[in-house]
């Protein structure tokens, strides 16, 4: 079995790639036939468009052959050197390999991060305001709480208070809660599809039977999802992953009157509604719903910083009993240093006067990003998303396009590239082109050098 890592910043094709290159030259023989394409997709859960990129680099570098109607083949033409290749691989160290342009989409520039003020409440908090003597609170520092609780009220129309406000390590450690804590309850869990594949793997491997339920111009569809036996459904409702639409307020009154009903529970992952360039984000279902059937997800790595790792969770009255009754509660997922840093840099107003700040800057990202789209990629593609996050969605406009000589080319010309369908399922592609990781002044250049990639990618 391949080891694949799917939140690494390597992109999953190559990720593969390398694991079946290493195989080949430690066990393979000449004339071996490797698994099918469809094979490798389903053992490994990957999109199709993903193994066929790791065949065909494999391909192009001479390791297999491609046979007519039976598949790929272990190489004999350069077999002999493997071992060679293999020794000088373990002799050596080696060294992670430098990319001109990397476009992940859910990432800051690191120049961003407020790290001088970072520094001196850290410093602060350590020296004299943590009791190092005694176990944190597992639910999350008080002060923390009472400083997110403030903070959602005023911007997201939250109805909480901190007593409903579980700290978690960012978004796997609240879903994981999240299926914990309701698995005696409930059995089914729908999501959006397309969708953040991450919380259906999650669900998945707590036993929950799937469902997965379409999206259309205003989000999911409610009349599909009357047709499933979920009692639990996790939506993006204010930016929808991957497609960026925001439900509106009819389809979101649509959903919790569907979902009171029925007794079940909506999981809404507010994930980066502070990044809304455009308009102010819609106020938030759980603040629709009143706090009676809405577990809401907020998190501080858009906005603040991934590194950080802090997320939260407001969840109804109910729910917390169960929390309370659990191991979870008694041990805390997020260092206390941490904690009461983020409450001091929230508490002396650094976190809005951040917000304003990176809101700005990602503002002017936003759109050298689109201009710089426009300009190099002209009527070649089309922008299907766009006005909030850390990226823009656009799909190629004429036929004869082909995503996986996309991923080939780009790989090649040292720049890495994000397909949608990777993270999120379905028939769904399209291409994410991100820009919080770059400054302002390199994002021209960055996309003037994946054009040429990009036109390239129609075949001839």
């Amino acid at each position: 079995m391949y080891v694949l890592d799917a939140k690494s910043k390597t992109p999953l094709h190559i990720q593969l790639y390398k694991a079946i290159k290493e195989d080949i030259i430690v066990n393979y023989k000449v004339g071996d036939k490797l698994p099918s394409i469809r094979k490798v997709a389903t053992l490994y859960n990957l999109s199709k468009n993903t193994v066929e990129s790791a065949y065909a680099q494999l391909y192009a570098e001479g390791y297999v052959e491609s046979r007519a109607k039976s598949g790929y083949y272990v190489c004999e033409l350069f077999f002999n050197s493997f071992r060679a290749e293999k020794e000088t691989e373990t002799t050596s160290n080696t060294i992670p390999k430098a990319y001109r342009y990397d476009f992940f989409p859910a990432q800051l520039h690191k120049e961003d991060f407020p790290l001088k003020t970072w520094k001196r409440l850290y410093n602060r908090v350590v020296t004299g305001e943590v009791d190092f003597g005694s176990y944190p609170d597992g639910q999350g520092e008080l002060v923390l709480r009472e400083q997110i609780a403030a903070y959602l009220r005023s911007s997201r129309g939250v109805v909480c208070s901190a007593e409903h406000i579980i700290i978690t390590n960012g978004f796997i450690g609240a879903m994981e809660l999240i299926a914990k804590l309701l698995k005696e309850r409930y059995s089914d869990f729908a999501q959006e599809m397309p969708g953040y594949h991450i919380a259906r793997k999650i669900f998945d491997a707590y036993g929950y039977t799937i469902h997965p339920v379409g999206v259309d111009a205003q989000g999911l569809k409610i009349e599909e999802l009357k047709k499933t036996q979920a009692h639990i459904v996790y939506i993006t409702p204010s930016h929808q992953y991957p497609t960026g639409v925001a439900m509106p307020i009819a389809r979101r009154q649509q959903l919790i009157a569907h979902m009171q009903r029925i007794s079940g529970v909506i999981i809404e992952d507010d994930y980066d509604s502070e990044l809304a360039y455009y308009t102010r984000p819609i106020p938030s279902l759980q603040g629709l719903d009143g706090g009676s059937c809405v577990v809401y997800l907020g998190t501080f790595a858009k906005a603040l910083s991934p590194a950080v790792r802090v997320g939260y969770m407001v969840v109804p009255e109910w729910i917390h009993t169960l929390y309370k009754e659990s191991y979870d509660s008694h041990f805390s997922s997020v260092s206390i240093t941490t904690q009461l840093t983020l409450a001091a840099f929230m508490q002396e107003g650094h976190w809005e006067r951040h917000l304003r700040r990176i809101r700005t800057l990602n503002k002017k990202k936003h759109n050298a990003m689109k201009e710089a789209i426009v300009t190099h990629l002209g009527n070649s593609c089309k922008i299907i998303a766009e006005g909030g996050g850390l990226s823009l969605l656009i799909v190629p406009t004429k036929e004869g396009f082909s995503w996986q000589k996309l991923q080939v080319l780009a790989e090649q010309e040292g720049i890495v590239i994000y397909l949608a369908k990777e993270r999120s399922g379905t028939a769904f592609e399209a291409l994410r082109m991100g820009f919080g990781g770059f400054r302002l002044e390199e994002i021209d250049e960055a996309v003037r050098a994946f054009a040429k990639v990009w036109f390239m990618a129609y075949l001839a």
